[in-house]
């Protein structure tokens, strides 16, 4: 497995453990609102490895020291393997399954929905606020929110016989609110979450307690704008049908949900101060998650490019002889281009940091550099192109007495 993609999996469990964990501390602190913004984290945390970090600095390698005879180099060489990619053949037929499974639930339910009736809408236009009517929908899976480029609100035939014109009212404003708050939009990113993590158990135990979530959440907004009905939803809540949630649709009430539900309206709601409060919790949170993992994700987790000893100790530049007759000596500061088999491309003279501008010695170094071979630059365990910054000391120092001279 790709090595950004095991540290973005391991980041997702991570996030996944510490929302199921705080939920509902958070629900009971701060509000529904705050305790549903806290699912921004995993896809958060998921995308973190692969955003580009700013690049480190470019090391400077050990310099090379170039006497009238002799040569002297210190690095050590690295070794590193690449990871194969064989669970992808495994993982992608269940993503593929799941998918396809959304995408036949999906054309379902379009396929069975209905016009609303004419006769109905004088009933429902002051509940409908400024909504289209076309996007009122019968559906026996209704009342429910249906994910399209425009969101379908479901209906169900019985609507009008089975709610009375209050109940009706609050059905239509918590789909509405649904709406305005771009939840539909939120549940598919879930599914296509659950799809591309279909064998992790946390992403199953995950979505229902996300879908209830979304749920208390939206009741809460409701009722935070007209506290007088509260008697009303809850009554409302108990004379509707539950049903399963399923792929691509939002209901109004899954059964699992009806105690939680019904628990949150009865409970003291926070107020503004303490929501805001919460929101700022989780905003400090979810910063501090960044803060940690880019620091532990960054560049220096990578290896830069390495001269490879064994190799260039038998390519030593050669102190050309027009150089020592004129007394040329300094440092030639190399910026060399170390593809990923190791080879080099580029060659660049640094006149900045060199201390010599000596045509003689720039050249003698660029045409060993030109030779040697470096362990290449290392990305998420794989070789990459990169550069390496060598520099090469002329010095013309006399040899001490009975030191060897080539």
């Amino acid at each position: 497995m790709d090595a950004a993609a095991l540290r973005s999996l391991l980041l997702v469990t991570a996030a996944i453990f510490l929302v199921l964990l705080v939920r509902r501390p958070l629900r009971r602190g701060f509000g529904a609102g705050p305790a549903f913004t806290l699912w921004l984290l995993p896809p958060l945390m998921a995308t973190l490895p692969w955003i580009p970090t700013l690049p480190a600095p470019l090391l400077t390698l050990p310099s090379i020291e170039v006497l009238s005879g002799n040569l002297a180099m210190a690095v050590a060489p690295a070794h590193h393997g690449s990871r194969g990619i064989w669970l992808a053949s495994a993982w992608l037929p269940g993503v593929l399954f799941c998918l396809l499974r959304l995408v036949v639930q999906y054309l379902k339910l379009h396929r069975h929905s209905r016009p609303l009736p004419e006769a109905w809408q004088p009933a429902l236009r002051s509940a409908m606020d400024t909504l289209d009517p076309h996007r009122l929908r019968l559906h026996p899976a209704g009342p429910a929110v249906l994910w399209a480029p425009r969101s379908l609100l479901l209906l169900p035939p019985d609507f009008m016989q089975r709610f009375g014109a209050t109940e009706r009212r609050l059905v239509l404003r918590h789909e509405l609110t649904h709406l305005r708050r771009g939840d539909a939009l939120w549940n598919l990113l879930a599914e296509l979450a659950g799809a591309l993590l279909w064998f992790h158990p946390l992403m199953w135990l995950a979505l229902p307690r996300f879908r209830l979530d979304q749920e208390l959440a939206c009741d809460e907004r409701v009722l935070r704008h007209s506290p007088q009905d509260e008697a009303g939803y809850a009554q409302t809540l108990l004379h509707s049908a539950g049903m399963s949630p399923a792929p691509a649709l939002i209901p109004w009430l899954a059964e699992p949900q009806l105690k939680e539900r019904l628990t949150m309206i009865q409970r003291h709601r926070p107020g503004a101060l303490r929501r805001r409060i919460g929101c700022l919790a989780l905003a400090t949170l979810m910063a501090g998650g960044v803060f940690v993992v880019q620091a532990s994700t960054g560049p220096s987790s990578d290896r830069q490019a390495e001269s490879d000893l064994t190799y260039n100790a038998k390519l030593q530049p050669r102190y050309p002889a027009p150089a020592i007759k004129n007394n040329e000596q300094g440092t030639v500061l190399l910026t060399v281009q170390v593809h990923a088999d190791g080879t080099v491309g580029t060659i660049a003279y640094d006149p900045k940091h060199s201390t010599t501008t000596s045509a003689d010695l720039i050249a003698a170094a660029s045409d060993a550099a030109r030779q040697w071979h470096f362990n290449p630059q290392m990305k998420d365990g794989k070789p990459v192109d990169g550069y390496a910054r060598v520099p090469v000391k002329f010095d013309l120092t006399p040899l001490p007495d009975g030191a060897n001279k080539d």
